[in-house]
């Protein structure tokens, strides 16, 4: 669980006070009164403030995660930098969420955290014991969570909804991924894409900054490259040092096929070899260093020829799909979907009601049939839930662009991608990689035109967990 946790949490409990200019907020009856206590502004963001208690609170979370990782926490001071500027962007993204109209209804959000709990094989009452035995109130879980969905939504408002990909594009990239792979004419080699697990350590360079700035920025790289050949440890440097939004998880980027790695340093990390770090990567950001952590599938021996055609995962699943209107809400169409379920998991025929209900009509006139799906046929936020699923579960009513859904994995298999597929595919991959490109972009920008007034004093004890 701490693993979901640590996943979902992209942003922690955050009590915003609008007292701009005071430096101490004092809480309980009174400075006399035996249980009043001080709680310290340690960041003034914009209109809001960041006290020491929600940091102190942040921390605990922190080290208990760092703990769990096996990564050694660095020095407290170091801590507390890190874990406030994640705090700062995640209040910027709150804000920017509010400007841009951006708001996650209780429809979405139940159905949101119903769908972690499915995903864990937990009913929502295992789910809040196992939150809250982990120290978390499950009110502040839902808070969480919704921060969570906030931040992807205005993603999707700012970044995704521009992205245009051109055929060009696609074929440039089959193109670059042929040539990486020996000349395959594919980026998969044997049955499996090739994937690599990798990490990245940031020395931030803002925009417009000094060549004395840049200049000190290559420095402090240098120095941390150093330290890596040394035989220092590249999680806890991370941790330390670098101010990429994945520090806190030791620069940890998770495992990407070749066609999913940031264009920056995808050509570098083809070149590593697994615990091999790279030299220093510049970019507008700043200075980068990359490690190969690990590589899975495919094999280092095996190349496809250009007769062979990858093999990919296909899914056969239903759906029923309920659209939003005047005359059907959010609220109602997640509760009949809801409705629908509890019948299907009581013996009803899932063909049944999607032909008697489904508003998607090619499909619910073959019961709510997809037929066999491949990777990058269906919008991204079905095929996330969908992929989530074992054979014969149906999830929990879930949202898309299309409106509210439940799906049933009815069986999968390993196919041959047809070239219209493997082109789909490639082209979801752009799309991905230009939305995290675009997406960091759209936060550094959120960051440097703030105002923001760090405030820390030395911290006291570690408050209990």
């Amino acid at each position: 669980m701490n693993k979901l946790l640590s996943s979902l949490m992209l942003c922690l409990l955050l009590s915003a006070f609008s007292i701009p200019g005071q430096a101490q907020l004092t809480f309980g009856p009174g400075p006399e009164g035996a249980s009043s206590t001080l709680d310290v502004i340690v960041a003034v963001v914009n209109d809001d403030v960041i006290t020491r208690r929600e940091l102190d609170a942040a921390i605990v979370r922190i080290e208990a995660q760092l703990r769990q990782r096996k990564v050694p926490a660095p020095p407290r001071p170091v801590l507390e930098q890190q874990v406030l500027e994640r705090l700062i962007l995640n209040q910027l993204q709150l804000r920017a969420a509010e400007r841009n109209g951006v708001t996650v209804d209780d429809a979405t959000l139940n159905a949101a955290i119903e769908n972690v709990a499915q995903r864990n094989n937990m009913n929502l009452t295992q789910m809040r014991q196992t939150v809250e035995k982990d120290g978390i109130s499950f009110a502040q879980f839902r808070d969480e969570v919704r921060r969570e969905l906030l931040a992807a939504r205005l993603r999707q408002k700012l970044v995704d909804s521009q992205i245009q990909v051109s055929e060009l594009d696609v074929d440039n990239l089959q193109a670059q991924l042929a040539a990486s792979t020996g000349g395959g004419g594919s980026s998969n080699a044997g049955n499996e894409a090739r994937e690599y697990r990798v990490a990245q350590i940031l020395i931030a360079v803002p925009d417009n900054a000094s060549p004395q700035r840049i200049e000190a920025a290559k420095r402090k790289a240098e120095d941390v490259l150093t330290q890596l050949n040394k035989g220092a440890d590249f999680r806890q440097l991370a941790v330390s040092v670098s101010a990429d939004r994945q520090a806190l998880e030791g620069g940890d980027l998770g495992w990407r096929r070749a066609d999913q790695l940031p264009t920056l340093f995808a050509d570098v990390v083809l070149r590593l070899k697994p615990g091999q770090s790279s030299d220093l990567i510049r970019s507008p950001s700043g200075f980068h260093i990359v490690k190969l952590l690990e590589v899975r599938g495919g094999g280092a021996e095996t190349r496809p020829t250009p007769t062979q055609q990858a093999l990919v995962t296909q899914t056969h699943a239903r759906h029923i799909l309920l659209r939003v209107s005047p005359q059907q809400s959010d609220d109602e169409a997640r509760q009949r979907l809801e409705q629908m379920r509890q019948q299907i998991r009581k013996g009803e025929d899932f063909a049944v009601l999607a032909r008697a209900h489904s508003d998607d009509k090619a499909s619910g006139e073959r019961g709510g049939d997809l037929g066999w799906v491949t990777p990058g046929m269906l919008v991204p936020q079905f095929e996330q839930v969908m992929n989530a699923l074992k054979p014969n579960q149906i999830s929990a009513p879930f949202k898309t662009p299309f409106g509210w859904h439940i799906v049933q994995v009815l069986e999968r298999r390993q196919g041959q991608a047809s070239p219209e597929t493997e082109r789909a595919r490639v082209r979801e991959a752009l799309l991905r990689r230009r939305s995290d490109e675009d997406w960091e972009l759209v936060l550094r920008r959120l960051r440097d035109e703030a105002y923001v007034e760090v405030r820390l004093q030395p911290a006291g004890p570690t408050p209990a967990p």
